[in-house]
């Protein structure tokens, strides 16, 4: 198959050459065929009309010697005794240009003969039986021999049209191919000229041809999708850079300087503010590696489990700056991972707290087919146009910068990733005060038998815990619990 071209246009030019040509030679076929079935027909009437001009001299006799010459028909008359006594020129003074006759129920008889005496080339000799008196007499015709095409002439026009048309065929097809193939070409060019540097730079979609402009419209959505998330990269590496080396150059401050002035130098309480450094940037790197095992699809291990009773227990384990007004509705089960889903709530409650004034409120209710959790803060709350932007990646309002100066930013990224994972979502949505959080997830049967220890014995992931992995705290740092809170994300 290597002679078979790869170019789509070159394979449709050769396609489309290949089928009118087999459609011509169909065409010509059948027209040969009609015109050798008409030259044949014209070939039978000139003989029968001979019959009908010779016969009746035969009979009136005597005849004469030269017979006139009937449109290239050779004509013999022989008597009863097998003697020619008429012919045509080209047969005068000739022996018989056959020997065969009619059996006796015929009166006509037909062979090709190649040649037939006298004469040259095959032609077809029809033998007619005369009755006369003394006996019956032969009248011999010889036409020539008709091909099944017809003649030469039908047969050139055959080709000739045929060539006409293929050629016409192809040339069409070859030219718009090629005018077609214009646009995507320049979608090609276009494309493989733009880089990293030139992300901006757009296909050009054609006026006509509308599979092309929506191929031309697609390949511009993506490359926009495409530069909004090489721009998120860039923000997400310049602002996990400077997150990281912040903490970084404080800590490499701090120690310069007390090994300039070791003496001086309080070591615990800058043994203290090195280790609020080292907390916070293992905070950053295990939310890192909890986004990247996100972004990468890690399996979940999803469990039927009574979301209320999971909110309840970890509620009733940790302890708050603020009130806590619990409306946890039981028998909503979701299946889920257990641990992912403490991770959200303690995200949420972190960035409530860091936020309310006096009272956090966290509600769970089945909506149908949808489990909901809600937890809603008594603070400044969140202006609209911020509601989507608190969910990007290091993004943490003026208000929450002033509040918690550790936070990284990635708290509330992290819990809406974990709710997309579930199959679920979780918003901003309006509230009389404060900040409304919402997780929605799709309900699921309950188990068979649910153990309440489940739910007691589940660890409840710490402010820098990744998924699956308690991080250790420090046992009388109240501080560093609420400052290294999930919640970077923060309204």
């Amino acid at each position: 198959m290597n002679w078979y071209p790869t170019s789509f246009r070159a394979r449709r030019t050769l396609a489309t050459g290949v089928v009118a040509a087999l459609v011509c030679i169909g065409v010509s076929l059948l027209f040969l065929l009609f015109a050798g079935g008409k030259e044949a027909d014209r070939s039978q009437a000139l003989a029968t009309g001979t019959w009908n001009r010779v016969v009746p001299l035969v009979r009136q006799g005597p005849l004469p010697s030269v017979l006139h010459d009937g449109k290239g028909v050779a004509i013999q008359v022989l008597d009863a005794h097998n003697q020619v006594v008429s012919a045509t020129r080209q047969l005068v003074g000739k022996p018989p240009m056959a020997t065969f006759r009619s059996t006796s129920e015929d009166v006509r008889a037909a062979r090709v003969l190649c040649p037939p005496a006298g004469l040259k080339g095959c032609m077809t000799v029809v033998s007619y039986k005369i009755y006369q008196l003394d006996g019956v007499w032969l009248l011999y015709l010889a036409v020539p021999v008709i091909p099944w095409y017809g003649d030469t002439t039908a047969l050139l026009l055959a080709i000739g049209v045929s060539l006409l048309v293929v050629t016409m065929m192809t040339a069409w097809a070859f030219r718009d191919l090629t005018k077609v193939l214009l646009p995507v070409n320049a979608i090609r060019m276009e494309l493989a000229e733009i880089t990293a540097t030139g992300l901006h730079r757009r296909v050009p979609v054609p006026g006509k041809y509308e599979e092309i402009k929506c191929l031309a419209e697609t390949a511009n959505d993506t490359l926009d999708r495409l530069e909004g998330a090489y721009q998120q990269l860039r923000r997400f590496t310049s602002d996990a850079s400077h997150d990281l080396r912040s903490p970084i150059t404080a800590m490499r401050a701090q120690l310069e300087e007390a090994l300039m002035y070791p003496r001086d130098t309080d070591w615990p309480k800058m043994t203290e503010a090195v280790l609020t450094g080292v907390e916070r940037l293992q905070a950053i790197v295990t939310d890192l590696l909890a986004l990247a095992r996100l972004d990468a699809g890690a399996p979940l291990l999803r469990d039927a489990t009574d979301l209320g009773r999971l909110v309840g227990a970890e509620l009733s384990r940790r302890t708050y700056r603020v009130k806590i007004v619990k409306d946890l509705g039981r028998n909503v089960f979701i299946c889920c991972d257990r641990l992912r889903i403490i991770r959200v709530l303690v995200n949420l409650l972190d960035n409530a707290e860091r936020h309310a004034t006096s009272q956090i409120t966290v509600g769970v209710r089945a909506d149908g087919q949808t489990a909901t959790l809600e937890v809603l803060d008594d603070g400044a709350g969140i202006a609209v146009e911020h509601r989507e932007m608190v969910f990007d990646r290091f993004t943490r309002l003026d208000a929450s910068r002033d509040r918690d100066a550790g936070g990284t930013g990635l708290g509330l990224a992290i819990a809406r990733e974990i709710a997309e994972a579930h199959d679920g979502t979780l918003t901003i949505e309006d509230s009389e005060r404060g900040a409304r959080f919402v997780l929605r997830l799709p309900v699921c049967d309950p188990p068979p038998a649910v153990d309440p220890d489940d739910f007691s014995e589940t660890r409840s992931p710490s402010a820098g815990a990744d998924d699956g992995e308690d991080r250790p705290r420090p046992p009388a740092r109240e501080s560093w619990t609420i400052s290294n809170a999930r919640g970077g994300g923060t309204s």
